[in-house]
C-alpha cells in the first residue's frame, strides 16, 4: 500500500511570519500513520466461484477434481467448476524445450488456461489421470508431486506423461490450489522410477 505524504508550503518573508508559523507548528497535533497491521487487507479469495464442497474438502478430493474437470470426450468443460478450485491469483505454468535447446516458460492464470485449452477440448478428447501423488504438508500448506498420463480416449495408450508440481492452501474452511507447474516426459527427461508406475 502506498502512503501519501502532505507537504506544508510556508512563505518565509518577515520574522513575524516565522514566529507565527512556529507557534502554529507547536500547537498542531502530530500526524499518526496507521500501523501496517491495522491497515485493511484485501480478500485473496474474493471473486472465486463457489466450489462444490466435495471437491475441496481434502487434498485428495481437490486432486481428483482437478484431473476430473479437464478430462472427457471432445466438448465443453465445466470451467466454472475449474475456476472454483483455484485462488483467483493462482498460476498455471508449463515448461518446454525450444528447438535450440533453451527452456521456455509459459505462465497463465486459470482464466488464461480455460481460454487456451477450451478451444482444443471442444474438438479433441482429453483424459488425464494421476500415476503417483506424493503429498507433503506443513501447517496450512501442501506440496504435491503428481505424475500423470494424458490420453485422447479413456482406453488409449498415453500420448504424454509428466509431473505436475501443485501447491495448495487451506484457509480453515477448504483447500485451494495456489499454483500448478508442470514439465513433460522426454527422451532425455524420463519419469523417475518412483513416479512411472502405480504403487
Amino acid at each position: 500500500m502506498k502512503l501519501a505524504y502532505l507537504t506544508l508550503a510556508t512563505t518565509l518573508a518577515f520574522s513575524h511570519a516565522l514566529v507565527t508559523q512556529s507557534s502554529s507548528d507547536k500547537s498542531a497535533a502530530p500526524a499518526t500513520a496507521t500501523p501496517p497491521s491495522q491497515q485493511p487487507v484485501s480478500d485473496p479469495f474474493a471473486g472465486a466461484p463457489a466450489a462444490k464442497p466435495e471437491d475441496v474438502k481434502s487434498i485428495d478430493s481437490l486432486m481428483a477434481a482437478l484431473y476430473d474437470v479437464i478430462s472427457g470426450p471432445a466438448g465443453e468443460r465445466d470451467w466454472n467448476r475449474f475456476r472454483s478450485l483455484f485462488i483467483p491469483t493462482a498460476h498455471l505454468t508449463s515448461t518446454s524445450i525450444a528447438p535450440d535447446g533453451s527452456v521456455r516458460v509459459h505462465p497463465s492464470s486459470p482464466d488464461d488456461y480455460a481460454k487456451a485449452a477450451g478451444g482444443y477440448f471442444l474438438k479433441n478428447g482429453f483424459f488425464e489421470k494421476p500415476i503417483v501423488n506424493r503429498i507433503e504438508t506443513y501447517g496450512n500448506v501442501a506440496q504435491i508431486f503428481s505424475s500423470y498420463e494424458s490420453r485422447h480416449a479413456a482406453g488409449d495408450a498415453p500420448f504424454a506423461r509428466g509431473i505436475n508440481s501443485i501447491q495448495m492452501l487451506n484457509d480453515g474452511k477448504r483447500w485451494w490450489i495456489v499454483s500448478v507447474l508442470w514439465d513433460s516426459e522426454r527422451a532425455n527427461n524420463p519419469l523417475p522410477k518412483e513416479f512411472a508406475t502405480k504403487p
